[in-house]
């Protein structure tokens, strides 16, 4: 049986090699853009985790100045905690020197380690506490910053860390007002002033 090539083109069946080429350059470009979003994603993920252990190291120091609130300006940092390489030994210390110390070794990461290494908290991570009023009642700002991995805006909330990171615009921080208040029935506040 002879077949008739004469029949026209739009009758034939089959896939031809330009759709083959189109449809895989479409497909490289839709996996090209998912390995993309990919990056992106691990990029987010790090630093959303970077901010949670920043959030919990803020909470910390600001529930140890509201625990120990008699002694409140004690936790006043003239230099960012954090700025050491090796973490302190802190059981011969007693009050805010101890929680100071202690703090400081969880800027280091010195909670968590892998194989030597520090690795529970951020990166570049600093902690300051600064007094924004000293007369009642007492306000203190208790600030976590650290390097982040992209760009942002400066944040303006607080200085601590300024020029301690090679682009200012990765400099994350978190920050919260701790208020000492003065309690009326409180005899060990030498804070407070008898107008009760």
């Amino acid at each position: 049986m002879r077949r008739d090539h004469s029949l026209p083109r739009r009758l034939q069946r089959g896939i031809t090699m330009l759709e083959v080429l189109v449809s895989i350059a479409i497909t490289v470009i839709g996996l090209l853009g998912l390995a993309a979003l990919q990056a992106r994603i691990g990029v987010a993920e790090v630093e959303s985790f970077q901010r949670a252990q920043a959030v919990v190291l803020m909470q910390d120091m600001a529930s140890r100045i509201a625990a120990n609130r008699s002694n409140a300006m004690s936790y006043v940092t003239a230099t960012p905690a954090g700025t050491g390489q090796a973490s302190a030994v802190c059981t011969s210390l007693n009050g805010a020197a101890r929680d100071l110390c202690e703090w400081n070794n969880e800027l280091l990461g010195a909670a968590e380690s892998t194989g030597g290494s520090k690795v529970g908290a951020m990166e570049g991570a600093r902690g300051c506490v600064e007094a924004v009023s000293t007369t009642m009642p007492r306000q203190f700002r208790v600030s976590v910053v650290w390097q982040g991995m992209v760009q942002t805006v400066d944040p303006a909330v607080t200085t601590c860390g300024s020029g301690s990171y090679t682009d200012p615009k990765t400099r994350r921080a978190v920050s919260t007002v701790v208020q000492i208040g003065c309690l009326q029935n409180d005899p060990a506040s030498l804070l407070c002033v008898s107008s009760f």
